[in-house]
């Protein structure tokens, strides 16, 4: 297994906060936001090797940060882009990644803004169980919480049998996050997306439902999808108490 954190975004609606600093490099609870995802793949040792795949305006940033950590396994990426306009987005990345180190595993993906508690060594248990691709879901209880900003999943049993992309009408409060396991036979779509300039994760949500299989991982612990000042706010409030 493999692990990606993406950390490629140039995170404009958080200006002028992250106009010289990386969303995933901003503190929250005393520590980096990617040193929270990073304990958190350290916590399984099925992940031999990590990449951060960021672009150039913050790549020197994410080497000077990969240096302190001493870990040979951990390597930093550049997508090669320079301003928020030329952007890659989450599928591109994910295929870069893929091709630039010949990745044939099966494959964690974690967003660089989000911080959750759920444990990842169920999760990662949960994928051997299903012999599948995966998603984290978040059970936010009321579908107004998840209407026009989240991707929704519709499960039965643990399958995902519908999966709809920030939706007006949702099927479901089950809300997806950024905490993907890919089985290694699935990469190909990731491939297929990315060659046809699809940059968003919910298009390879839809594919897996569509013609593979994909299973929710379903929570409760805290979840932060780091996307404005009030969810920093509320992520700083949770960490530091």
């Amino acid at each position: 297994m493999k692990a990606i954190i993406l950390a490629a975004g140039y995170a404009t609606r958080l200006y002028p906060l992250t106009k010289d600093k990386a969303k995933p490099l901003l503190e929250v609870g005393g520590k980096k936001i990617i040193d929270h995802i990073l304990d958190k793949i350290y916590q399984i040792k099925e992940a031999a090797e990590i990449y951060v795949v960021t672009n150039d305006k913050f790549y020197l940033d994410f080497l000077n940060w990969s240096r302190d950590k001493k870990d040979s396994n951990l390597l930093v990426l550049n997508d090669g882009t320079k301003a928020n306009e030329d952007r890659l987005g989450a599928i591109g990345d994910i295929y870069r990644v893929i091709k630039e180190r010949k990745i044939d595993d099966h494959l964690l993906v974690i967003a660089g803004d989000n911080l959750f508690e759920f444990s990842i060594r169920n999760f990662v248990d949960f994928f051997k169980q299903k012999k599948s691709s995966i998603v984290a879901l978040r059970g936010l209880k009321d579908k107004n919480k998840v209407k026009g900003k989240f991707g929704v999943a519709l499960l039965k049993n643990d399958r995902i049998i519908d999966f709809q992309e920030k939706p007006e009408e949702p099927k479901s409060s089950l809300a997806s996050t950024a905490c993907y396991l890919f089985h290694k036979e699935d990469l190909g779509f990731i491939k297929e997306l990315a060659e046809s300039g699809s940059d968003l994760s919910g298009l390879i949500l839809k594919k897996l439902v569509e013609e593979s299989e994909l299973n929710g991982f379903v929570f409760t612990e805290a979840w932060f999808d780091i996307g404005s000042f009030e969810n920093l706010e509320e992520a700083k409030l949770f960490y530091e108490h």
